[in-house]
């Protein structure tokens, strides 16, 4: 086995303290998603939107890797072949606990992005709808996240490894959201032997070989113990 692709979601950092969308009293329940999760709702009321993510980014910046993020790094690290770790996760703990081939496909809250030209740069603790992109200085600063009717990045890049990929696995993701929730679907049609980890069956689950359930922290490390014993 010697291509591993692993898509990650929410699930896997629930147990560092970051909430998901489905959790009742985070912050995902206090707003609407159009609201603080579009363009347009950027457009309506950037200091809300701006409020919402500088709230997130305080929460991940406080929060610590588990032992789902340290097991892939380990599995990174000692496996003979690739590891290639796709997120959904707009946090760090991946790269916290030492994973270095990570691609955020709906960005970063740790990053900002100007609207007006492109540019990117390492996000303040705090933004606000007055700040100036430090390149073309128009104020159109943002969060570098992918909202919703955006596309994701690094479709390029995702779209081959998908294709080469040996083990294709789905760690704490819903299987709702698009493109993302037909990754198991296309990897397992072009070969790859496909897993989900998750604590609960998800809307993909159908599209894996095997299904793994429980919490990430203990059926995670588990999972990459018995992948680099066979290897």
């Amino acid at each position: 086995m010697k291509k591993i692709v692993i898509l990650t979601g929410a699930g896997i950092s629930a147990e560092s303290g970051l909430g998901t969308f489905r959790d009742e009293g985070g912050l995902w329940a206090q707003h609407a998603i159009e609201d603080v999760a579009t363009p347009e709702g950027f457009a309506r009321d950037a200091q809300l939107v701006h409020d919402f993510y500088n709230a997130r980014r305080a929460n991940a910046a406080q929060a610590q890797p588990n032992a789902a993020h340290h097991a892939l790094a380990r599995l990174e690290a000692e496996h003979p072949g690739e590891v290639f770790i796709i997120t959904q996760n707009v946090d760090a703990l991946h790269e916290r606990a030492g994973s270095r081939n990570v691609l955020h496909m709906h960005g970063q809250l740790d990053r900002a992005l100007c609207g007006a030209c492109g540019h990117r740069w390492d996000a303040p603790a705090v933004m606000r709808p007055e700040d100036a992109c430090p390149a073309c200085r128009v104020r159109a600063t943002r969060p570098d996240v992918v909202w919703f009717g955006e596309i994701p990045y690094g479709m390029e890049r995702i779209d081959p490894a998908l294709s080469e990929a040996d083990l294709f696995a789905a760690i704490g993701t819903s299987g709702q959201v698009f493109p993302a929730a037909a990754y198991g679907q296309h990897a397992r049609r072009m070969g790859a032997h496909t897993v989900e980890l998750n604590l609960e069956d998800s809307a993909a689950s159908r599209d894996f070989d095997d299904c793994l359930r429980g919490k990430a922290t203990e059926i995670v490390p588990l999972w990459v113990e018995g992948l680099l014993s066979r290897a």
